[in-house]
């Protein structure tokens, strides 16, 4: 399904959003993440699919790579910690705590009995989990049913007290809360609620950076037209459309919302016109984006900002994991997980689509951003839906960067 928000509109960035999120504050949260050694030093890759263009009959399809962030393996990792820090920061503010020396660890004994709590479909509980074990903090993550052991014990293996229930992520979100009040912990969750939005707000700041290389990689080129972003609860879209809309104001680039079709509700947050519910069953293969209910926090954000909604089947999902993994002739092999695929799924779906790829005002001239926000984080998961291991994608990825391909469409970043 694909809808067109009516709500959407072509002006300068807010002043009332800037006041919550602007890239300042974005920057300013990128500054602090360099500082932790738990992500790589250098920005993620930007690469050029030409041969897939070709296919899609676009001029360029961008792939940013959030897989290559960090040894946690997504784009979660520039949420948590930097929520973690400013949340510190509150706490503390006698203790006159620095980001850098919080991230290093060096106010470990102060912070021995501070405990912050989180529900997650497994990678933002995994970065909470690390970024906790870095600043010396005690860490409770909630999981639900459908979460399987390979991320708990992906989780469990940065020190985290693991948390099991039976229901579905939203239940666990609640359960989070609970504990957190019956223990006078301190929830770091990645969704907003009704009187919980400073967190949350936080979270979506981080996401600011990958918006921040793209635009930097970029350097003198075109801006992309359109920009395929995974749904959730909605943070990583307002994380990085907020960034792109304040950076160029009315000529931002057509922003598409994409969600698994048994978790649609930023879909019919679109069609109610308010932050809504799915009507699914919110259990899809994506299970990072298997999310019950908007974030009102995010849906100020994208409310007025994404051109169009869609979901997509979890057959479509795993047909984007074998294109990227398989790569072609100028293509490079890429490792992506279920969730990270959402975006290129919902472009392949459009232009495969009878005239939907008109309805979005994509063409032959069309630059097309999507974001593979995760890999393996799960490899036993991506082994059995590819029927090929991540280790083996990777072995062909490095075989092609050997064969040292010059091709000029190809991008990588600058």
């Amino acid at each position: 399904m694909l809808i067109a928000n009516p709500k959407a509109t072509r002006q300068a960035y807010p002043e009332a959003l800037r006041q919550i999120m602007s890239v300042e504050k974005a920057n300013e949260s990128r500054q602090w993440l360099s500082q932790w050694s738990r992500l790589n030093a250098s920005a993620t890759p930007l690469y050029a699919l030409p041969d897939l263009a070709a296919e899609l009959g676009v001029a360029q399809v961008l792939v940013k790579d959030e897989s290559q962030r960090s040894v946690l393996g997504s784009f979660k990792a520039l949420g948590a910690p930097i929520a973690l820090v400013r949340l510190i920061l509150r706490t503390f503010p006698e203790q006159h705590f620095s980001a850098r020396d919080l991230l290093e660890g060096k106010h470990a004994d102060a912070l021995a009995d501070f405990t912050v709590i989180s529900a997650t479909d497994g990678n933002h509980g995994r970065a909470l989990a690390a970024a906790a074990q870095s600043m010396g903090c005690r860490c409770n993550i909630v999981l639900h049913a459908n979460v399987s052991v390979e991320r708990e014990e992906a989780i469990a293996a940065y020190g985290a007290t693991i948390v099991r229930i039976t229901g579905n992520y939203d239940e666990s979100v609640e359960e989070a809360a609970a504990l957190a009040a019956a223990n006078d912990w301190t929830v770091v969750s990645d969704t907003s609620y009704e009187g919980y939005e400073v967190i949350p707000r936080d979270v979506m700041q981080g996401y600011g950076t990958i918006s921040a290389e793209v635009i930097e990689a970029l350097q003198a080129d075109a801006p992309v037209t359109h920009v395929f972003l995974q749904g959730g609860v909605g943070g990583l879209a307002a994380g990085i459309a907020s960034y792109l809309w304040e950076q160029y104001g009315a000529q931002r680039p057509v922003f598409v919302m994409v969600e698994p079709a048994q978790a649609d509700c930023l879909y019919q947050s679109a069609v109610q016109g308010r932050a809504a519910k799915a009507t699914g069953s919110v259990d899809s293969v994506m299970a990072g984006l298997a999310c019950g209910e908007t974030s009102p926090l995010a849906w100020r954000f994208l409310e007025n900002s994404v051109d169009f909604f869609m979901t997509i089947e979890d057959d479509e999902a795993v047909a984007a994991m074998r294109r990227l993994a398989a790569g072609s002739t100028r293509d490079i092999p890429l490792v992506a997980g279920e969730s990270g695929v959402a975006g290129l799924a919902g472009l392949m779906h459009v232009v495969g689509g009878k005239g939907l790829a008109a309805d979005l005002g994509i063409n032959a001239d069309s630059r097309v951003l999507v974001v593979n926000t995760e890999g393996a984080t799960a490899p036993g998961v991506y082994a059995g839906l590819l029927g090929e291991s991540d280790v083996s994608v990777l072995r062909r990825q490095e075989a092609w960067l050997g064969a040292l391909h010059t091709d000029k469409d190809f991008l990588a970043m600058r």
